[in-house]
């Protein structure tokens, strides 16, 4: 069968070639051909690392050379993929991301050293609510809730677990209440979205300007002015698991960190298995399919529905007390900053797969530290520009991919029986 026979929903489209291709030939000419003169040290070890790898010195132009005929190479064959109909695997494009990365960090630290392992950890850290966030969005989408409310459980999880931990002294407790907060939030949309059949988006947008008066209020009139008995929670401890952090790169960012990181990392396979493995997976996929079949057989859609949304929630507000209790300390007003928004691009760009979803999630974490770390290897570089790049990245993943997800069959129809 011709690509001209397939229907319209068949069609893979080269939307996603054509933006690598312009990408891979941005960083062929910018990073290669017109790029800085000098090298660039890639630190792989700490110095208290018990295996000490030694330091890679490479020339920031030929390495920007190489990334970006290697990333014109894979934008090639992913056309070549479209031409014969097949989507270009997920790994793929994880390759072709790092190599816009190493470009990227080369260019930046020509003449400087570029710590691996810190930006590596660090991205994970920043990426740890984004990617708890999008689970909880995902949770909600396969079972047929659009979730635009991400930004509210995070904002409420936040808010809780600093007040929470500050007022008990007790990180635990933050952390559940933290949950308990996100899943209310999910409560309200499911009730709503369920019982009600309001629009779920509008819902979704109400929740989030409701969430972010009702904190804004408390934090000026409340948290301000006691700030240190009800918002001086701290930190909760790194933990470092013997030997595995003992791993040079892999070590530090992975198995050197919090509970919340842990989590996260527990988290992501975890409902992968759920989804894909289990017969809970498969009926909450049906609800988000064909919630009709799945009545028919006896499967209980507004229970389902229900129960998937307010785990979710608990998801995302966990994501909220990795944002305080978790690494920033104390709450601050709107800390979400957009996050529950980059979050829902996230689980689209990951086609509503835990485990795409979350290398996603990492994609916008490095773009947050290097907006950090580009300030102070290269001080010329303008501010403005590197304050965008998350939401550029955004744009151009989700313009790139979106034509290649889809969507649950029943996102955002209200389901009635008969």
């Amino acid at each position: 069968m011709s690509i001209v026979e397939l229907s319209k929903e068949e069609r893979i489209g080269f939307k996603s070639p054509f933006i690598m291709g312009g990408l891979g030939l941005l960083v062929l000419v910018f990073f290669g051909l017109l790029g800085r003169e000098g090298d660039s040290t890639f630190l792989l070890s700490r110095k208290d690392d018990v295996v000490q790898l030694p330091e890679l010195p490479v020339d920031s132009s030929t390495l920007g050379l190489v990334s970006g005929l290697l990333m014109l190479a894979i934008a090639s064959y992913s056309f070549v993929l479209a031409r014969q109909n097949r989507k270009s695997p997920m790994w793929l494009a994880v390759i072709f991301g790092l190599l816009g990365v190493v470009a990227l960090l080369g260019w930046l630290a020509t003449g400087n050293t570029i710590p691996v392992a810190f930006i590596a950890g660090t991205a994970l850290v920043l990426a740890v609510p984004i990617m708890l966030g999008a689970m909880g969005g995902l949770m909600c989408e396969r079972v047929g809730i659009t979730n635009i409310a991400i930004e509210a459980q995070l904002l409420t999880g936040a808010f809780l677990a600093a007040v929470v931990a500050s007022i008990t002294d007790s990180y635990t407790l933050g952390i559940i209440a933290a949950m308990i907060g996100g899943a209310l939030v999910s409560m309200v949309l499911a009730v709503f979205s369920i019982k009600f059949l309001a629009q779920q988006i509008i819902v979704g947008v109400v929740l989030n300007v409701l969430i972010i008066g009702i904190t804004n209020f408390l934090y000026q009139q409340w948290l301000t002015e006691d700030a240190e008995n009800v918002n001086f929670p701290g930190t909760l401890d790194i933990i470092k698991i013997p030997v595995l952090s003992d791993i040079p790169v892999i070590g530090p960012v992975i198995f050197e960190n919090r509970i919340t990181v842990f989590a996260a990392l527990v988290i992501v396979p975890t409902l992968y298995f759920v989804l894909f493995k289990t017969k809970l997976g498969l009926r909450a996929r049906a609800v988000g399919e064909h919630p009709l079949a799945a009545d028919t057989v006896g499967i209980s859609v507004a229970r389902t529905r229900f129960w998937w949304v307010t785990i979710g929630g608990m998801s995302a507000g966990l994501g909220g007390a990795a944002m305080t209790i978790g690494g920033g300390g104390a709450f601050g007003r709107e800390m979400a900053g957009g996050l529950g928004f980059i979050a829902l691009a996230v689980v689209i760009l990951g086609r509503w797969h835990p485990i795409s979803a979350a290398f996603a999630a990492l994609l916008f974490g490095f773009s947050i530290i290097l907006r950090i770390w580009a300030n102070q290897v290269s001080p010329g570089f303008p501010t403005d520009f590197i304050a965008m790049v998350p939401y550029a990245v955004t744009i151009i993943a989700v313009v790139a991919f979106v034509g290649q997800s889809r969507p649950p069959k029943a996102l955002a129809i209200p389901y009635t029986k008969g």
